[in-house]
């Protein structure tokens, strides 16, 4: 547990318990994605700020606290009320609110907030080349865009294939996983927003690891371990709706 705190690295996620951290778990560490993330984003208190792949609300919590920004907590595979429960004892019940939504279906206003952000869901339904125009009709004119997913170092289509120790543990789904550069060009191609950063989180694989000891996730650790760094990490891109 005491290797999970790092001030030096991930000031805001060391002020939470990762015992209570590793209880919400649906993948790597969300909280050391998203205060990375933050740094390429302007996020101020008063914002709405919709939080898509919520998962069980870890992310949706720290938004809250840290930013003091209103939150809805978009996620198809937690139920609304498992989801409200974490907001309630986490005492942020007042700013988040908790919705079951697919994020292909999205209930919501068009321009409806200041901000989206996704951690470590994208990948299940947004490299699709018409997702990104559909997302944005949801974003005031001049909105942020953020999001944390699983990259590469290279793509997987200039590889020929998934290679052994990815695909032993994630198979083809790996093919959702791409550069920071591949992002870039997905986005901007639109030409419906600015992409503000794009990049591969430093020692992403690292912290990636890290987590996945600490949870017994045994099969990462192993892909991990095998990849040293080489292809795996974090891609982190932002942008503002133009």
């Amino acid at each position: 547990m005491d290797d999970l705190v790092r001030p030096d690295r991930y000031p805001r996620s060391s002020a939470y318990d990762p015992a209570w951290l590793i209880g919400l778990d649906m993948g790597p560490n969300p909280l050391w994605l998203l205060e990375d993330l933050a740094a390429d984003l302007d996020l101020r208190p008063g914002m709405r700020v919709l939080d898509l792949g919520s998962g069980k609300g870890a992310t949706s919590v720290f938004l809250a606290r840290e930013f003091g920004v209103e939150v809805v907590a978009a996620d198809w595979w937690i139920g609304a009320e498992e989801a409200s429960a974490v907001f309630r004892e986490a005492g942020v019940a007042d700013r988040v609110t908790a919705v079951r939504a697919e994020a292909h279906q999205l209930p919501f206003e068009e321009e409806a907030f200041d901000a989206i952000v996704s951690i470590d869901a994208f990948e299940y339904f947004g490299t699709a080349d018409g997702y990104l125009p559909y997302l944005v009709r949801f974003l005031r004119p001049g909105g942020q865009l953020g999001m944390a997913t699983p990259g590469m170092t290279q793509e997987i289509r200039a590889l020929g294939a998934v290679p052994p120790h990815i695909r032993e543990v994630v198979g083809w789904e790996a093919i959702a996983w791409h550069t920071p550069e591949w992002w870039r060009f997905q986005w901007e191609i639109t030409e419906l927003v600015t992409v503000t950063a794009a990049r591969l989180q430093e020692q992403g694989w690292r912290d990636w690891l890290l987590w996945s000891r600490a949870v017994g996730s045994d099969p990462v650790v192993t892909m991990l371990e095998k990849d040293g760094g080489e292809l795996l990490g974090f891609t982190l891109i932002s942008a503002t709706k133009s």
